[in-house]
């Protein structure tokens, strides 16, 4: 008796910033203590890291 596999179908999450779904083997995968955020690309991570980082106007060195 012959038995025919089926390919598995690889698991997929959705970029961050723009939502496209990519194969997790593909994404950018930048982890954090409380999350994990997936990007389909550097120029993706890129704008969410400016995002989240804050106006260096308001950032606030010792001293000043």
């Amino acid at each position: 008796m012959t038995t025919h596999d089926k390919p598995l179908e690889a698991e997929h999450v959705a970029c961050e910033i723009c939502l496209k779904e990519v194969p997790v083997s593909e994404a950018v995968v930048p982890e954090a203590a409380d999350y994990v955020a997936y990007f389909c690309s550097l120029e993706c991570y890129e704008k969410w890291k400016k995002q989240s980082l804050p106006p260096a106007s308001k950032i606030q060195t010792p001293g000043t």
